[in-house]
């Protein structure tokens, strides 16, 4: 692990996102905002899986430091036959979350494939990326409207 001892405490944030094509077979059985399949409601669960897996990064990544996050949430939108899922994650600490965003993105997309799969194996998980970050030495910000 990079050693961080000497570095200061600062406010970190972190947001990632990653989409998964789910399909027109998929997409038409949405009811409102929500879809449901025989493992229960795919969004909220989704929700939920990528909130603890932001929290274990460092239990799936080696090198990763243990960190007490402060905040993490998921939203998880649907565009055409897109779940566009977004992670953002807050803590006060001496490294970046960065890698806590794109877990949370991540296992939150594959939560939805999973419960997904008996309908159509079509679906394609892409796009995972980091969208900002900041505190620590430098600021990212590759949002197009920015927040």
């Amino acid at each position: 692990m990079v050693d961080v001892g000497g570095k200061h405490v600062t406010k970190r944030t972190a947001i990632a996102e990653s989409s998964v094509f789910l399909g027109e077979e998929i997409s038409a059985l949405f009811n409102k905002d929500e879809l449901y399949t025989k493992k229960g409601p795919v969004f909220q669960t989704a929700i939920i899986a990528g909130i603890m897996a932001a929290k274990k990064t460092h239990e799936l990544i080696p090198m990763c430091h243990p960190l007490s996050l402060d905040h993490c949430t998921i939203k998880i939108r649907l565009e055409k036959n897109q779940a566009i899922i977004t992670c953002e994650v807050k803590m006060e600490g001496k490294t970046g979350v960065e890698m806590e965003a794109l877990t949370g993105a991540s296992v939150a997309a594959l939560t939805i494939y999973d419960m997904c799969k008996s309908i159509s194996q079509l679906m394609v998980i892409s796009n995972t990326k980091l969208l900002s970050k900041r505190g620590g030495k430098s600021d990212l910000d590759l949002r197009k409207d920015r927040i």
